[in-house]
């Protein structure tokens, strides 16, 4: 979809770069904003005029908000850029944007809220606003921002862009993703959103974050839910796990997908794959990630079409030898086959859970094995395995009383 040029109607851009002072900085986040500010403003709002509201380092978030505000009431087109850093409110579980004065005690005072945001923006007419986001989360926020519905803006609000997860020792990550968009502006290039993002995408899965979400959300038209796709689904391909004890050896290697609508003319598994065997697992799992938003936007989070790309992210974790976050993403994908109404003898709601299974047994670390093999817990003892063995195994791992299967 590209932006139309709107004649005779100003636009806003908003430039947001933030990170707290001091050591619990882990980004970089103004070192953007001078590429950003050299950007043709109509490249952002494909308006001849625009005015740029730049915001480097801000201290309050009261001051963001009113600056935000007052670019959210302007009826023409608002594009808005966030670099930074996402904290979660441990009290109440909500993400929140780290500003200059941001520590882990002040949070809820100091940073700004992600629902402002949506509050603010959500309310703007349909397809007026598009927002490009370049966040690293530290790992508490990685666990609620990993899912890219938390982050949803609003229904009629165009959201692109990359979270990625902050390792606990590190050098300061760097916005490579809106890098990448000024960088392609800068030339003269004007491409669409989606073209816009899968070039961002793929230049910023080259800066070491393996761990990473790429959100691509584009209007949902009459401001409802995505509605699902009128094609007959084809036969999903990917081989089922065993029913006994959890297999020792590779469970699957990217499978096809389960729906015609995830493949266009170009099939991009057999790509997808290459660059994980070919060792660049950052860009396989950009290109995976990228689909898989295109899924949820076109079909919502729970539809076969999304599950079947958070379950290629799961196998290109295995190939990344990640085995925790494998296991993790296999988790949500039975979590998800669950949700929507999978019986526990479903080859494929099976094979998810024992993919899942297969990798907690390769972690290492106590903690976290702890923390997952609790999660795992809860979908194997809905898919107990034959015979029940392989929950009987876990339950005895984990030395904890196994939940009652919900009726």
């Amino acid at each position: 979809m590209e932006k139309p040029e709107v004649a005779g109607v100003t636009g806003v851009v908003v430039l947001l770069a933030a990170a707290p002072v001091g050591k619990g900085r882990l980004i970089d986040a103004a070192a953007v904003l001078p590429a950003l500010a050299a950007v043709p403003p109509d490249a952002f709002t494909g308006t001849p005029v625009s005015s740029v509201i730049e915001l480097a380092d801000p201290l309050d978030p009261q001051t963001v908000l009113t600056r935000i505000r007052a670019a959210a009431a302007s009826p023409g087109p608002l594009s808005v850029c966030v670099a930074g850093q996402l904290h979660v409110d441990r009290r109440q579980r909500l993400l929140h944007v780290a500003l200059a004065r941001t520590s882990v005690n002040t949070l809820r005072y100091t940073a700004l809220p992600w629902h402002w945001l949506a509050a603010e923006l959500g309310r703007r007419a349909p397809g007026t606003t598009t927002v490009l986001v370049d966040l690293v989360a530290d790992a508490e926020a990685w666990r609620e921002a990993s899912d890219p519905q938390r982050l949803l803006l609003g229904a009629g609000v165009r959201l692109y862009g990359r979270v990625a997860a902050h390792p606990a020792r590190g050098p300061l990550a760097v916005p490579a993703y809106l890098g990448a968009c000024a960088g392609l502006w800068r030339s003269g290039a004007r491409p669409g959103p989606v073209r816009l993002h899968e070039h961002a995408a793929v230049r910023a899965a080259q800066d070491g974050h393996e761990d990473a979400v790429f959100l691509a959300f584009e209007p949902v038209p009459g401001g409802g839910a995505p509605s699902p796709d009128s094609r007959p689904p084809r036969r999903p391909s990917t081989p089922s796990g065993p029913a006994g004890p959890v297999p020792a050896g590779p469970a699957v290697s990217v499978p096809a997908a389960s729906d015609a609508s995830s493949v266009e003319a170009a099939d991009p598994h057999p790509a997808i794959l290459a660059a994980a065997r070919a060792g660049r697992h950052g860009e396989a799992a950009a290109m995976a990630a990228a689909w898989e938003s295109e899924a949820l936007r076109a079909h919502g989070p729970r539809s076969l079409q999304a599950v079947h790309w958070l379950e290629v992210r799961a196998d290109l974790a295995r190939l990344a030898e990640d085995p925790a976050r494998s296991c993790q993403l296999w988790t949500t994908a039975a979590q998800t086959r669950l949700a929507l109404g999978q019986g526990s003898d479903a080859p494929d709601l099976q094979g998810a859970v024992d993919r899942a299974h297969h990798q907690w047994q390769r972690l290492t670390d106590p903690e976290q094995a702890r923390t997952l093999g609790r999660s795992l817990l809860t979908v194997r003892s809905r898919v107990p395995g034959r015979d029940g063995a392989a929950l009987g195994a876990l339950e005895q791992a984990l030395a904890v009383e196994a939940p009652h299967p919900a009726t």
